[in-house]
């Protein structure tokens, strides 16, 4: 029976960039990948994929941005005064800090630049913008 919304499925999955290089993989997770299809749980692209395939069964997808991470939104890297940064952190390009919107909610932004009296962080998914490669197996159905 094909898999379809409402199903609770089990996948076996890598993630590469059209580089080659390996975002993600079920491997480095030590269990299948499990979710729901059709609850939003995971991209929509990938649920997308998924649909009509059967336990057991292999696949090759490629994802666009659109369907996956968005596009890079460049209003989403924005400068920031230094000093509201907590002074005990020695803050460096690349890492990544947890950032209160007005509403409270956090969110991970990377710091991209550091100058004098200003930080550039960027609020973009680490994926945003790029295109996603997958091989995956149904495990379980």
């Amino acid at each position: 029976m094909s898999i379809k919304d409402g199903d609770t499925i089990k996948i076996d999955y890598t993630g590469t960039l059209d580089d080659g290089s390996v975002f993600d993989c079920s491997d480095n997770h030590e269990k299948p990948l499990e979710f729901t299809v059709g609850a939003g749980q995971v991209i929509p692209g990938f649920e997308e994929a998924v649909r009509g395939m059967e336990e057991g069964e292999e696949k090759e997808f490629r994802i666009e941005p659109a369907e996956a991470y968005g596009e890079y939104n460049e209003e989403l890297a924005q400068q920031v005064p230094k000093n509201v940064i907590r002074s005990d952190m020695d803050i460096q390009v690349g890492m990544m800090l947890l950032v209160k919107t007005p509403e409270g909610q956090e969110i991970p932004a990377k710091v991209t630049e550091i100058g004098d009296e200003q930080v550039t962080l960027d609020m973009n998914h680490p994926l945003a913008g790029k295109a996603l490669n997958f091989n995956i197996k149904i495990v379980e159905k």
